[in-house]
């Protein structure tokens, strides 16, 4: 078959698995198998080797990241049950100031809470965000949201643990701390200057509140409205008619000095730690056996997530943890099989020849460790 046939086939099988989805409300697992199917039979592989490809290419990702999406998003999860989430948000907005939250809630979410789904962490954060939009000032809204969806996908995309930078590692065989360190470099400074680039804008007159946004109906007494609201305000607003404070504030106060913000946190940027320690040392040529055990994604994950479930014991209790587990697997089920798809169209488009053709414009390199050539 011609260059030019598979490649248009090619794009075919992609924008279909995108009107699928998009239009026709397709599930995305089957949206990718059928384009794989597709473009395996148009592209002249028959049937029998564009099935053995399809599942080869399942399995492959599978092996590759099928832990690491498991550990990540069980942290992610027991993480939400404690509540960190909201907290940090509650954290970010004290300490960094109105003015500068969309940078720091922007940085946060595209490098260390990319252990948690993207889909799960914006139905989590995305309320406590519109909560706070107010209080950053004019456009708060646009710059609030912007600097979500901006780290949100470039985190995922390009920041381990984050699923999708996880697929594509393993699937063009960059090692995962190298992945990290790199995509590191890349992520905080594209995050800072796309929200800075579109902050300008909407100065300039590029939102408009009035027909660019729309009035959200809801329950404004919510817990995440009540905690952000009263942030910043005076101690009289989280007091009694006797000037003590209600019952549910001391609870959540005494659980807050209980278990501190960082504590929660620390197992996961533990693994985030090993995981860039293990990539340094194999680049500086030391490769001690103990360093490559810890350092490896699946180990310094699987750290992360006993830390997590310990410090989550103590301060949700065993039912939380519990609570947050079978979240997490439930989740987990729905991001492991969108992997899996997604490597076996990955596969199919390799097998098909769209290497062959592109393997010129893309080679692999000391200097640009995050381009390999297609194979």
């Amino acid at each position: 078959m011609s260059d030019t046939a598979i490649l248009i086939n090619t794009a075919v099988a992609v924008l279909a698995a995108v009107l699928l989805i998009v239009r026709f409300k397709v599930n995305p697992v089957i949206a990718l198998i059928i384009g794989s199917i597709y473009l395996g039979l148009s592209t002249g592989l028959g049937v029998t080797k564009t099935i053995e490809t399809i599942t080869q290419g399942f399995g492959d990702i599978m092996v590759e990241v099928g832990l690491l999406v498991a550990f990540g998003v069980l942290m992610g999860s027991i993480l939400n049950e404690t509540g960190a989430i909201s907290r940090l948000v509650e954290h970010l907005l004290k300490t960094s100031g109105p003015k500068r939250l969309p940078y720091t809630m922007a940085l946060a979410v595209s490098t260390a809470l990319q252990t948690i789904f993207l889909d799960v962490l914006l139905v989590i954060s995305a309320p406590l965000a519109r909560r706070i939009a107010p209080k950053i000032g004019q456009h708060g809204t646009a710059r609030i949201a912007t600097a979500m969806a901006i780290a949100g996908e470039v985190g995922i995309v390009l920041m381990v643990p984050g699923v999708g930078a996880v697929a594509l590692a393993g699937l063009l065989g960059v090692p995962f701390g190298k992945m990290m360190i790199f995509g590191f470099l890349v992520v905080v400074p594209t995050v800072l200057i796309s929200v800075a680039i579109m902050s300008f804008f909407f100065s300039r007159g590029f939102w408009k509140a009035e027909s660019d946004e729309q009035l959200v109906l809801g329950d404004e007494a919510g817990t995440g409205a009540r905690k952000l609201e009263a942030a910043g305000q005076d101690d009289e607003v989280n007091t009694g008619p006797n000037g003590t404070a209600p019952a549910a504030v001391n609870v959540q106060t005494q659980q807050q000095r209980e278990t501190p913000l960082f504590l929660l946190f620390v197992p996961l940027l533990t693994s985030l730690v090993l995981i860039a320690g293990g990539a340094v040392s194999e680049m500086l040529g030391y490769e001690a056996g103990w360093i490559m055990l810890i350092g490896n994604p699946v180990v310094a994950l699987l750290i992360g997530l006993i830390g997590t479930i310990l410090v989550a014991r103590s301060a949700v209790g065993q039912k939380g943890v519990d609570r947050g587990i079978a979240s997490g697997f439930k989740e987990s089920g729905q991001i492991l099989l969108l992997t899996g798809v997604g490597g076996s169209l990955a596969a199919t488009v390799s097998t098909a020849g769209l290497g062959d053709i592109l393997g010129g414009f893309f080679s692999a390199s000391t200097v640009a460790p995050l381009s390999v050539r297609i194979k």
